[in-house]
């Protein structure tokens, strides 16, 4: 298995993957709650995502099989709120129109808790189902968490599984906060991780 920086060749790939490691998820199902439109609108948030707000940062990642994604924003790349968030998320919209100001309290929310001090973010991580158990998600946060390390930088994520909460923990991450969501929905998890000192 090779992890290495996707490129705009990778993103259909990409968001066809993280379609399939995504489609049971508790805050996904939450958002997109047509299930016949789910995959649908999960591939217009996932390239969107991707080419309007992560790929120009140099933060995504992927294995030459397209089994996992990890897309991370590095210190420095600013989140797209307001109306900025909402105009790249258009393609979406559709999707979400039913229950649109749940939504919209979700990101407010998400938003209203993410860190301010520099950090890199780990906005979504996802192994294909056919291919989890097999260390594919350790290996794709490795890049970014070794540039933590090297470089001195925290990191940021919210679990939106319980049962994901443990692996990041072994990667470093402690919850700052157990979040449940507006309009009935899920929980997150805020999750914070210092940088490790280089082994002596």
């Amino acid at each position: 298995m090779i992890v290495r920086p996707a490129t705009e060749a990778d993103v259909e790939a990409m968001a066809a993957q993280l379609c399939r490691s995504f489609y049971d998820d508790p805050v996904i199902g939450h958002v997109f709650r047509n299930e016949a439109r789910r995959t649908e609108g999960m591939r217009k948030y996932f390239t969107s995502q991707m080419r309007g707000d992560y790929l120009p940062f140099g933060g995504c990642y992927t294995t030459d099989d397209h089994q996992g994604a990890a897309i991370w924003g590095p210190p420095g790349k600013p989140l797209l709120t307001g109306l900025a968030g909402l105009l790249n998320l258009v393609s979406v919209l559709p999707y979400v129109a039913a229950h649109l100001s749940a939504t919209l309290r979700l990101l407010s929310l998400i938003e209203s808790v993410h860190p301010h001090e520099p950090h890199w973010y780990l906005a979504t991580l996802g192994t294909d189902p056919s291919a989890q158990g097999r260390g594919i998600g350790s290996a794709l946060m490795r890049p970014a968490l070794d540039h933590c390390d090297a470089e001195g930088w925290p990191a940021y994520l919210e679990s939106s599984k319980e049962r994901n909460v443990p692996f990041y923990a072994r990667h470093g991450f402690q919850v700052v906060r157990e979040l449940p969501l507006p309009g009935g929905g899920p929980k997150i998890w805020t999750m914070w991780r210092e940088p490790r000192p280089p082994d002596l």
